[in-house]
């Protein structure tokens, strides 16, 4: 048995005993099991944390314990117990989709609730099994390379559930440098073999709601031109060309950058001038029946979207938030002293992964990877962290930016019934510019006493206060 039928028949094993195939991350951590790599190998060949592929892999072996009726597989007896139980004739691979444990036989559609007896046939000991599987075309060119991914778990499973449940429309909300796109690339091997189409576009150029439309269906057609005349005034005003394609075939169609089609100084989810047509673009693709789903990843939540999403609806919405423990993989990796010393600052940074990054090599540089000499200045320092929150503040109105510097000096979490007099914003402007703020990632809203109060991390406080400080 070499790699490649071992990969086969544990592929087989787990579509029997789970119904999925194997994603791209556990064949990678089979083939390292057979060739007697170490998990900092794995991890970094496919740009994943070493941890996290522990997680996937401790997960592995029990799937196979448990499918071979062994007591412990382990990455580090895999490939013997396989090529013992191949040499005692137990375990063997056949022809039409079926794999052999023993005497029992099961075919690779059925789950293992349907398994059947059948006598092992040792003349087709080692011919290939043949499974007709339907392709999946991905275009990916906009995708960014991956990075190292932290885990992530319960979001993943949250958004695999949202779409094995059909959901239409997901928007993954969150400050830039929190995940979002990492998140995303990590979900794509899980979830490929439940679409024909995958494709990844970045609207950081802005294209017309047009444009974006004929490239997409370009690619559903196999690169084919799209016949004229293209019914350009439907895309123009709303309408859905491509849906007929969203019907026919399932799509997943991923958007970055959404908050390019956005303008600045309005209130969150205003669109710029020509690119209007996106809201009802977005409503359209949330409320037509359809197979297909659309992924949206932004700083800001589109104003359609909050009328559209429900418990029960086609349309969700995840808010990513930082990192918790698990983003003290990124210290180790920096090689900082003081772990003791890490969660305060991770409680700082709000878990931001990039936000965590800048600040480790800042560490580095600075203090010789002292946690604690870094912590024991009075002003936190920002670094290049500053200049990813100038692109979110540049965005604000000048009402939002009000509220921003009043929570700023507000130490407790601020109760928005007590509005001071130097605010100048009426009670209902402030609840339009704090339900803006919130769409934005940028306030925070915690409960006192029944009471919805709202707050802001301390990297947003330092920026405002050094930024108030700057024009004085």
């Amino acid at each position: 048995m070499d790699v490649e039928e071992a990969l086969e028949f544990v592929d087989h094993l787990a579509l029997t005993t789970t119904g999925k195939h194997l994603d791209s991350l556990q064949k990678a951590i089979l083939r390292g099991a057979w060739d007697n790599q170490k998990y900092k190998e794995i991890a970094q060949h496919h740009n994943r944390s070493e941890k996290y592929v522990k997680e996937v892999g401790f997960k592995l072996w029990k799937l196979l314990s448990v499918g071979l009726g062994e007591e412990q597989v382990s990455k580090a007896n895999f490939r013997a117990k396989l090529e013992n139980l191949q040499a005692s004739n137990i375990v063997s691979l056949v022809g039409n989709g079926c794999i052999h444990i023993g005497n029992i036989s099961a075919d690779s559609s059925q789950s293992s609730k349907n398994l059947q007896s059948e006598p092992q046939d040792k003349d087709k000991f080692n011919e290939k099994t043949s499974i007709s599987e339907p392709k999946v075309h991905l275009d990916l060119a906009d995708a960014p390379e991956p990075k190292l991914f932290y885990n992530r778990t319960s979001q993943l499973t949250t958004l695999e559930n949202w779409i094995l449940g059909r959901t239409r429309l997901i928007t993954i909300l969150g400050l830039s440098g929190i995940g979002k796109t990492a998140l995303t690339l990590q979900l794509i091997p899980q979830i490929q073999h439940e679409f024909d189409y995958i494709i990844w576009r970045s609207l950081r150029n802005s294209p017309p709601l047009a444009s974006l439309q004929t490239d997409l269906i370009k690619f559903c057609r196999g690169g084919a031109p799209v016949p004229a005349p293209y019914p350009e005034e439907r895309a123009t005003t709303g309408g859905l060309p491509l849906l007929e394609y969203l019907r026919s075939h399932r799509c997943l169609i991923i958007l970055d950058d959404i908050q390019t089609i956005f303008s600045s100084q309005q209130l969150a989810g205003n669109y710029q001038p020509g690119y209007e047509n996106y809201g009802p673009f977005f409503k359209q693709l949330t409320e037509s029946s359809h197979n297909s789903c659309l992924i949206l990843l932004s700083w800001e939540k589109p104003r359609e979207i909050a009328a559209l999403e429900g418990e029960n609806r086609p349309c969700k919405s995840l808010q990513l938030n930082g990192l918790g423990p698990e983003a003290q993989e990124i210290f180790t990796e920096k090689g900082l002293a003081e772990p003791e010393k890490w969660s305060e600052l991770i409680d700082l940074y709000r878990g931001n992964p990039l936000w965590l990054n800048i600040v480790a090599t800042l560490i580095q540089d600075l203090f010789g990877g002292s946690v604690s000499e870094f912590l024991s200045y009075d002003t936190l320092f920002l670094g290049d962290v500053e200049s990813l929150l100038h692109q979110h503040f540049d965005r604000l109105t000048p009402s939002e930016q009000q509220a921003m510097g009043w929570l700023a000096n507000t130490p407790e979490p601020a109760d928005i019934s007590k509005i001071p007099e130097n605010l100048q914003l009426s009670p209902p402007e402030l609840l339009k510019v704090m339900q803006s703020l919130g769409r934005r990632s940028l306030v925070e809203t915690v409960k006192q006493n029944g009471r919805s109060h709202f707050t802001i991390g301390q990297v947003i406080r330092e920026y405002i206060i050094n930024k108030s400080r700057n024009k004085n």
